[in-house]
Formats: C-alpha cells, sequence, structure tokens
C-alpha cells in the first residue's frame, strides 16, 4: 500500500501551526505574490520561514503554491520570489504555468515541483509529460472520477505522485480556470483575485426589456445555478487509496483555524482507523460524520468521483453555509496557575460553556470562570471585540494549539 498524505492547507502562521498540532503530514500555504488566493492573508517571506521551521520540527512538510497563469511583466518578479524561496527552502513549489514552471526548475533544482490542478490534468500522458520535465506530483484535476485517477496509475511511473481534492469547495469553471469574475469585476481568478461570483444571485433578463429581471428557476429550487455544494469523501477513504492516490488534499486556504482543525483532525483518524482495521473505520463513521458536520459547509457531494455530477450537487435556493459551531479563539500560552491566553475571535461571557477541542480527537466541555483582559489585567464579564487578547480561567485544563469553540444556538 502507498503511504497516504494529509495535505492542509494554510491562510497564516497561527493556521499553520494549528494544522501541524492536528494532524497534517504536510501544508501548503502561499506567499505575498504568484498564488491564486491573492485576499487570503499570505505569508510574509519571515512568516514562511518560521512555519517551515515549526512544521519541520514536527515531521510535517510544507508547500508553497506558486500557480497563477503568469503573464510577461510577472515573470522578472516570479524568478526574484524563486530565488528567496530557495534559500527559505519549502519541500515543494505548487505550479501551474509552464513558464513559472521554467523559472522554478531553474532558480530552484533542490525543490520538488508539484503540478497544480489549474493545469487541467486529465490524462496519464499529462502526467508522464510533466514527470519528464522532472515534476516529482500532479494534483489531478477536479473533474476526474476514481476509475480515471486508477487508470492514471496504472500508467505512470510507480514514484511519480497523485495528489487529489477529497474535501472543501466545488469550483464553477474546469479545474478553476474561471473566467466570470475577471469579467464583472476586473479582478481576474487566474490571477489570485476571484470575487467567487459562483455564488451569486443571477437572473435572466430580456434584450429589449431593460430592468425586467426574469427569475432562473431550476425546478423552483431557486436560482443559484452556480453554486455548488462541498466535496466530502470522509465516507470513502477506501475507495481513494484503492485508486493509487498518494496525498489527500483539503481545499480551504481562506479558511478559519477551527474549520483547519476540524477538517484535519477528523480525516487524520479516518485515514489512521482504516489503516488499522477497516472494521475500525466503519465502526468510526457516526463519529467523523459528526466531526466534520462541525465545521462550515455548504451541504456535501462526492463531486466527480463517481460519475457525473447531477442537479444533486447543487444548491439553489441560497449561497449560505451551514455554521454549527462558532470558533472563540486558540490557546497561545498557560501561565502557571492554569489560565489560558488567547486571541478572542467571536463573543462569548463568563459563566458561558464553551468545548475544548484538543488534537488527539477529545472535546471537552467547559465553563469560563473568569475573563481578564490581557493588556491592563482587568476582569471583564465578556469579550465582545475580535482580536482581543484575554487571559481566560476554565474549570478544565487547555493546553497550547487547543481550540477553543462553542455550539451555535437557535436564536
Amino acid at each position: 500500500m502507498r503511504k497516504i498524505e494529509l495535505l492542509i492547507p494554510a491562510s497564516n502562521l497561527e493556521v499553520l501551526k494549528t494544522a501541524v498540532m492536528f494532524g497534517a503530514d504536510a501544508v501548503y500555504i502561499g506567499g505575498e505574490a504568484f498564488g491564486l488566493r491573492a485576499k487570503a492573508k499570505n505569508f510574509s517571506k519571515e512568516d514562511m520561514a518560521a512555519g517551515i521551521a515549526f512544521a519541520h520540527e514536527h515531521n510535517v512538510k510544507v508547500y508553497v503554491t506558486a500557480n497563477i497563469l503568469a503573464h510577461n511583466y510577472d515573470l522578472e518578479g516570479a524568478r526574484e520570489y524563486f530565488a528567496e524561496l530557495r534559500d527559505i527552502k519549502p519541500d515543494a513549489l505548487i505550479i501551474s504555468d509552464p513558464g513559472m514552471y521554467t523559472l522554478a526548475k531553474e532558480e530552484c533544482p533542490d525543490i520538488e515541483r508539484h503540478i497544480s490542478t489549474q493545469a487541467n490534468n486529465t490524462n496519464y500522458l499529462t502526467y508522464k509529460f510533466w514527470y519528464e520535465q522532472g515534476a516529482k506530483r500532479v494534483v489531478s484535476a477536479r473533474e476526474l472520477s476514481l476509475n480515471e485517477i486508477k487508470q492514471i496509475r496504472a500508467n505512470i511511473p510507480d514514484d511519480m505522485e497523485i495528489e487529489s481534492f477529497i474535501h472543501g469547495a466545488m469550483c464553477i469553471s474546469y479545474s478553476g480556470r474561471c473566467l466570470l469574475s475577471n469579467y464583472f469585476t476586473g479582478r481576474d481568478a487566474n490571477q489570485g483575485a476571484c470575487t467567487h461570483p459562483c455564488r451569486w444571485k443571477y437572473a435572466v433578463v430580456e434584450e429589449q426589456r431593460p430592468g425586467e429581471y426574469l427569475p432562473v428557476y431550476e425546478n423552483e429550487r431557486g436560482t443559484y445555478i452556480f453554486n455548488s455544494k462541498d466535496l466530502c469523501m470522509i465516507e470513502h477513504i477506501p475507495d481513494l487509496i484503492d485508486a493509487g492516490i498518494d496525498s489527500f488534499k483539503i481545499e480551504g486556504r481562506m479558511k478559519t483555524a477551527l474549520y483547519v482543525a476540524t477538517v484535519a483532525r477528523t480525516y487524520r483518524k479516518a485515514i489512521d482507523d482504516y489503516l488499522e482495521s477497516p472494521d475500525k473505520y466503519e465502526q468510526n463513521m457516526e463519529w467523523y460524520k459528526s466531526e466534520i458536520s462541525k465545521c462550515t459547509y455548504r451541504q456535501f457531494t462526492t463531486g466527480f468521483y463517481y460519475g457525473k455530477p447531477t442537479n444533486e450537487t447543487q444548491i439553489y435556493d441560497s449561497n449560505t453555509y451551514i455554521n454549527e459551531y462558532i470558533y472563540l479563539g486558540t490557546v497561545y500560552e498557560v501561565d502557571s496557575e492554569g489560565k489560558i491566553r488567547i486571541s478572542q475571535r467571536n463573543k462569548f461571557c463568563k459563566g458561558d460553556v464553551i468545548e475544548i477541542m484538543k488534537p488527539d480527537g477529545s472535546n471537552v466541555q467547559a465553563t469560563v470562570e473568569h475573563i481578564y483582559d490581557a493588556d491592563s489585567g482587568t476582569e471583564v464579564e465578556s469579550a465582545p471585540h475580535p482580536k482581543q487578547n484575554l487571559w481566560l480561567k476554565l474549570d478544565k485544563q487547555a493546553d497550547i494549539y487547543d481550540i477553543l469553540r462553542v455550539a451555535k444556538t437557535e436564536e
């Protein structure tokens, strides 16, 4: 059996550390340029170096995305960027554009090169082509079925790796090559500035009657005709392994630490349970499904893996996420008295019952006994301001890198 890698996204240094502690084998990140998530916080050179050092201390790899479709004016800066990355030493570069690939090969010959899904990798000859160019890994197009991936595995060198998305948002355009954002807003999705027009509400206008909007109905379910459900393969780990996939990739380089912790921890346990015992994997299925639903999602689908998606994979009546839990913060420090320091993300109050989410899979119910403003030392009754630096006293022990969350209540 091939070794399975769990590959987790990270938007910043805090989230990278969360991914590492909650079960990632590898983390993929973006720098401040040349990646397809320009709106993500992304990593400065200093944070990237710190993140790579932290990951390597925990035997976790870090891959850096440089997967824009480059224009002439990008190339000089890209060469300089790759020269910087050569010194920082990530474990791999994720690239889609042949020009960018050429620069990476010249400037970073000792760093692995992986081919992004953005390159539309749909057949084994494409994989062989990139292998002959020196690529170690190719990310499969999202439009492939498991049978197609299995055929690719059978027709490429054994030491070439296949990476495939197994969880997260789906794109309406072929392997992410979207033109809608550029057309509507001038912000190019292929340059990292996507405005996600696939989540917008659309109507039809008849040419001779401007201003008269005709709703686009799909069996009276609504008008969000491009809005896909999210991919989730937690129930299909055996089929993913059987297809010969080496790296199980989670989408979400703009997600919170809570999302990353939840997805990483759940898939980590599912993979490990299956490799230990298929029966154990089946027995714990309800736990996986329960946990995976505690991060934000748009309902779930298996995408293209079992055939062409149908109308059942779309959400026509809204573009809203299902959000069952609220992220309160990550534990950064524990003092000698057991108080914990967090940077607060959502409001909570003294006396609230919250949940401590631990990397080992356990969830501990705890009551907030005291809240102190970290700057003044003053005790407060609530934490209403985002990014407030706080010390908390809980009635249960929390440790560094634990995540604090609370179940969302109906208003």
